[in-house]
């Protein structure tokens, strides 16, 4: 997923209409460097969601092992109970 999304990533740096008309105007003022700011908080609004879904994904993850392992401790316990 990680090497698709940096083969792709050249065609994230694409703008909006309002972005692109704020950048032309910028620019036609002797400043370049708006253009990269826009460019990053674009790339930031698209990342911040995928990294969310990552971490409760994460989240969601560890606590169902952890889960397991404690109804696999239970289980084991019990049986061990009714063995004697």
């Amino acid at each position: 997923m990680v090497i698709l999304f940096v083969m792709n990533s050249a065609g994230a740096f694409a703008q909006c209409a309002m972005c692109r008309g704020s950048v032309e105007s910028s620019m036609g003022n002797g400043r370049n460097n708006v253009g990269v700011g826009l460019n990053t908080g674009i790339m930031f609004l698209f990342v911040i969601p995928y990294i969310l879904v990552a971490v409760i994904g994460y989240l969601w993850y560890r606590n169902s092992k952890r889960a397991q392992a404690e109804r696999q401790f239970v289980a084991a316990r019990v049986r061990s109970a009714y063995e004697n």
